[in-house]
């Protein structure tokens, strides 16, 4: 399995666009996120959101979502067709109610399955979305209130989709088989609702070793010396995980 970060930044990074990425197996195209910026982010990849085939989606934030208007529009009215939506079951109306609902409703065109083919993904089970590609969703903390996943995929990769810091977590997939962390980071403390760098490098150096970086500021480059054997992810490099 292969991804590619289409994006690498925060929420607030303009250097980087939104942490988005692409996972491959097998011809098997997954978006991860579709955040405000990841239509340019794919264009500039040299993609089309008809080039994919399917997105998971980990929480309803606009850098992870923000895009899904446009990706719905353009499969509707340039395709014909509707995209293939992965997503935790307990997101599937907040994702509409709140977020979608307001700019794709029109005409007889009234709830997220008229715009998506949705398939539910039950939280702590593994689901096979394509061969070679496995992902069981893993409720992490991240705002209060509300309800926020992460990835592991295959049982050996685990990606983070904006979690405070949780060492025994982290420690516990570390045992149970992952081999690398994609963990989003943020460069200055205090670490709200994100873990910080200065946090992350408190972990144990046997598991830093299987972390790289992801999710931040503008600044990375000043940080890039302070970062143990941790190392940050690259916009629109591919890593074998």
């Amino acid at each position: 399995m292969q991804i590619t970060m289409l994006g690498t930044g925060s929420a607030f990074a303009k250097r980087y666009y939104n942490n988005n990425a692409l996972i491959e197996a097998g011809g098997f195209r997954l978006l991860l996120d579709c955040g405000i910026t990841l239509p340019q982010a794919l264009h500039e990849a040299g993609l089309d959101f008809a080039d994919l085939d399917g997105v998971l989606i980990s929480h309803i934030h606009g850098d992870h979502v923000g895009g899904l208007e446009e990706y719905a529009f353009q499969m509707l009215f340039k395709h014909q067709r509707r995209p293939v939506l992965y997503i935790a079951e307990s997101l599937i109306e907040p994702l509409w109610e709140h977020t979608l609902k307001g700019g794709l409703t029109q005409g007889n065109l009234t709830k997220l399955s008229d715009f998506f083919e949705v398939r539910p993904l039950t939280p702590g089970v593994t689901a096979e979305l394509a061969p070679g590609i496995q992902v069981e969703p893993i409720q992490t903390k991240h705002i209060e209130g509300k309800i926020s996943y992460s990835f592991r995929f295959n049982r050996r990769f685990f990606y983070t989709a904006d979690m405070v810091y949780d060492a025994p977590l982290l420690d516990k997939l570390v045992q149970d088989g992952v081999e690398r962390i994609f963990h989003d980071c943020q460069l200055e403390p205090p670490g709200v609702v994100h873990a910080t760098l200065d946090e992350l490098l408190q972990l144990p150096e046997a598991i830093q070793q299987k972390v790289s970086l992801m999710h931040y500021g503008d600044a990375m480059e000043q940080h890039r010396s302070r970062s143990g054997p941790m190392q940050f992810v690259e916009q629109r490099k591919t890593y074998e995980v």
